[in-house]
């Protein structure tokens, strides 16, 4: 008969076996008794680059706008609105009648003033011959002399009449002052174009393009840190800037990068911020004038930055802080100065020292004082990199 006795001890044996082959198997550890299971790792110290982030909006690196230099209506149209031009094509042709009759009017005067001249030359010559036999005074001839003089001047000044009416005869035919794309706010046939007044339309390089933005005092100190600790004069030498890139407002990264040009002489008293241009490669006119970006200086670095990864970093209303592992194995609050973000990291500008080792997993429940089980990570064991993917620091 079966023994329910000898069945149970069997039974006991072998779940006993069983624990200690299964607990044999991994090499993990229950952590210690009454203490926090966290992970953590070195606080990063390393020369890190940054990309500051502004916005920005684009202008036309040169812009025209383009006036009649006689008045008139607009009779005659040679491009759409948005077309591209190139430098010295028509544009417009305004009504031209009265400048015809100038020139006509011109031109008989002119001719008038001609003919007097030379009536007044053969006199002359008549009266010089006379002189000769003094059979007229001195001063007849004098005044002889003079009348020709006058017919002199008076040709010349109708021959600039002359000139002045087909100048402007011929600016009733306007033309593209350089090459560019005009705008759709174009005048129509039929309107009265006034000399130097009535825009006719706007015309707007666009490869390269300009994108202006604007930089705080600190920020304009920070991109000229090295400048200052070389003692470089940046109004004469060739202080090498960061590079710039944009993002459109669909979010997506422009290809090209651009160059800073040039920078505002003073900070404006109102935001107490400079005011900064930058151009940039436009080959496909995909760039118009009037668009917003997201502005981007690439090629900033802080030298020795300490680098602790974002979430380890907690934050208490106006203060930050972040939890270390103390000498006696309990945990440490720091309040800490944050820095740009940079990554998957803060860079720490104030709170903690190169040899601190940072909390970084575990802190749900965790508080200062804490006993903790610690295990060291490293970044990559938890995917933290320095590289700026979609983390760009926005300065707006």
């Amino acid at each position: 008969m079966y023994s329910w006795k000898k069945a149970g001890s069997i039974l006991a044996a072998t779940a006993l076996l069983a624990s200690v082959f299964v607990g044999g198997c991994g090499p993990q550890q229950a952590p210690q008794a009454g203490k926090t299971p966290v992970k953590a790792m070195q606080v990063l110290r390393q020369d890190t680059p940054i990309a500051f982030g502004y916005p920005g909006h684009l202008q036309g690196k040169e812009e025209v706008h383009v006036h009649s230099k006689v008045s008139g209506s607009v009779i005659e149209k040679y491009f759409n609105g948005g077309d591209y031009v190139y430098a010295g094509q028509p544009l417009y042709k305004l009504d031209s009648r009265q400048y015809e009759t100038a020139v006509i009017s011109a031109q008989a005067e002119l001719s008038k003033a001609e003919s007097n001249l030379r009536n007044a030359q053969e006199e002359l010559g008549r009266y010089e011959r006379l002189w000769v036999d003094r059979a007229v005074s001195e001063q007849t001839l004098t005044n002889k002399r003079s009348d020709v003089e006058g017919h002199l001047s008076t040709v010349a000044a109708q021959r600039a009449a002359v000139r002045k009416a087909q100048e402007n005869l011929d600016d009733t035919v306007v033309y593209a002052p350089m090459s560019g794309r005009v705008s759709v706010d174009d005048v129509a046939i039929g309107t009265y174009a006034t000399a130097g007044s009535t825009n006719l339309v706007t015309i707007g390089t666009m490869d390269p393009i300009n994108i202006q933005f604007s930089v705080s005092e600190t920020e304009y100190l920070n991109l000229l840190a090295d400048a200052m600790e070389k003692g470089t004069d940046i109004r004469h030498d060739n202080t090498p800037l960061p590079k710039v890139k944009i993002n459109l407002s669909n979010g997506k990264e422009y290809p090209f990068e651009g160059d800073i040009v040039t920078a505002d002489r003073a900070l404006s008293t109102n935001s107490g911020s400079l005011t900064i241009k930058a151009t940039i490669p436009n080959p496909q006119g995909i760039l118009l004038p009037g668009m917003f970006v997201q502005v981007h200086l690439v090629g900033v670095k802080t030298n020795n930055a300490l680098l602790v990864p974002q979430r380890a970093v907690q934050q208490l209303l106006d203060e930050s802080f972040v939890l270390v592992v103390g000498e006696d194995g309990k945990s440490v609050s720091k309040n800490v100065k944050l820095g740009e973000k940079v990554g998957s990291y803060y860079i720490i500008e104030k709170g903690i020292s190169p040899s601190d080792v940072v909390i970084v997993e575990g802190l749900t429940s965790l508080r200062a004082g804490q006993e903790i089980d610690v295990t060291m990570v490293t970044p990559e064991d938890m995917g933290f990199s320095t590289k700026e993917s979609t983390e760009i620091t926005d300065k707006s």
